[in-house]
């Protein structure tokens, strides 16, 4: 979504510059008609014009098993930023995964909303649908969720849940409590997926974002 937001500042700067000679031909059009010839005045250098700023390259950090990236972008009303975490693991049948929190500060933000959770792995054999039974924990005890499943860039199946304040909230918590999270769906096990650098990393997104993080990450 960032990278579609630059395109089109890039494609409306492009346009602003692009009208320019037809600018110049409209005011040529408009002049009046000289009937005797005058003596040209001095060319003046045409004023320089400001380089576009451009965007700021996305910020990234890594906490223990978890990276962040923080993407700013200046729509001109405002600064949006998007704030995502992520890790890596290797799901329950050998198969690559991620799971990724992302929010941006145009979103409704904690304790109205949470980050949205999504996790995406190459495992077909998992249950897909619009609302996948899900448990997250550890044997301290479990967050049950419902998810909805799609399709993510390059094939690979992903699924979200429905981000529902308490529900999100509880997660969010048990990751906070767990060294390792055991995630199901229905009754096939997902992965177990590190916690290492969770909380430095959602207090990151916290603090780029500007939402509270104490009741998750104190």
């Amino acid at each position: 979504m960032m990278r579609i937001i630059r395109l089109v500042a890039v494609a409306g700067a492009l346009a602003a510059l692009m009208a320019l000679p037809f600018l110049g031909n409209a005011l040529a059009q408009t002049a009046p008609t000289q009937t005797a010839p005058i003596q040209a005045a001095p060319e003046q250098p045409a004023p320089a014009q400001a380089a576009p700023a451009a965007p700021a390259a996305p910020k990234l950090e890594t906490f223990g098993r978890w990276s962040t990236l923080i993407d700013e972008v200046d729509t001109g009303e405002d600064l949006r930023r998007t704030c995502a975490a992520s890790t890596a693991f290797i799901g329950a049948g050998g198969e690559s995964g991620t799971l990724t929190l992302i929010i941006t500060n145009g979103d409704a933000l904690p304790p109205d909303a949470y980050p949205s959770l999504t996790i995406a792995v190459d495992n077909k054999a998992l249950p897909t649908g619009k609302s996948v039974a899900a448990a997250f924990g550890d044997d301290k005890g479990h967050v049950t969720a419902k998810l909805h499943s799609d399709v993510a860039v390059g094939g690979r199946l992903s699924w979200t849940v429905d981000n529902q304040a308490k529900t999100s909230l509880a997660l969010l918590r048990a990751m906070r409590r767990a060294s390792v999270l055991d995630v199901s769906f229905g009754d096939a096990p997902v992965g177990s997926i590190s916690m290492d650098g969770f909380t430095k990393a959602y207090r990151s997104l916290g603090a780029s974002c500007g939402f509270p993080t104490a009741d998750v990450a104190p």
